[in-house]
C-alpha cells in the first residue's frame, strides 16, 4: 500500500513540475503608452510548457526599468518626467536565461491635466442644482 501511495505522489509531483516549466515571457500591457503622474501596471504573462499562460509578479520576476519608480509590477512616472520612453527588462528569477525587454512610450499629452478635479466637479453639480430649483420656483 505504501509503495502505491509513494508511486502516486511521485507521478503527481513529476506532472506538476513539468506543467509549471516556463517557456517564455510576454508583456501584456493594458495601454500602448505610460501616463505621467500615475502608477502604470506592467503586466507580464508566462507561457508554460503545457501551452497555458499565467500572470507573473516580482515574486517570480526581476524587473528593471530605465527610469521611474518601481514598486512590484507598477511603475510611477512623475508629472515632470522628460524622456519619451521607458525600457523595461524582465528576467525569470529561477532561470535568468528566460528574459525579455520592451520599450514603452510615454504619453505626450494627458487629457487628465485639463479635467476638473472632483471638488470642482461637485461644486459645478451643486451650482446647477441650485440654479435649476430657482428657475422652477419662478416659473410656477
Amino acid at each position: 500500500m505504501k509503495r502505491i501511495l509513494l508511486l502516486v505522489v511521485l507521478i503527481t509531483a513529476a506532472q506538476i513540475l513539468k506543467a509549471q516549466k516556463i517557456d517564455s515571457l510576454f508583456f501584456n500591457l493594458y495601454t500602448d503608452s505610460l501616463k505621467k503622474g500615475s502608477w502604470n501596471y506592467i503586466n507580464v504573462d508566462a507561457k508554460l510548457s503545457n501551452g497555458r499562460y499565467i500572470p507573473l509578479t516580482t515574486e517570480q520576476l526581476t524587473i528593471k526599468t530605465s527610469a521611474g519608480k518601481l514598486e512590484g509590477n507598477s511603475l510611477w512616472l512623475d508629472w515632470d518626467f522628460k524622456p519619451e520612453f521607458v525600457t523595461v527588462d524582465i528576467e525569470l528569477k529561477k532561470d535568468p536565461s528566460v528574459k525579455k525587454s520592451i520599450t514603452i512610450w510615454v504619453k505626450k499629452k494627458d487629457e487628465q491635466l485639463n479635467a476638473p478635479v472632483q471638488d470642482s466637479l461637485i461644486q459645478q453639480i451643486n451650482k446647477r442644482s441650485k440654479q435649476g430649483s430657482t428657475k422652477r420656483k419662478r416659473g410656477s
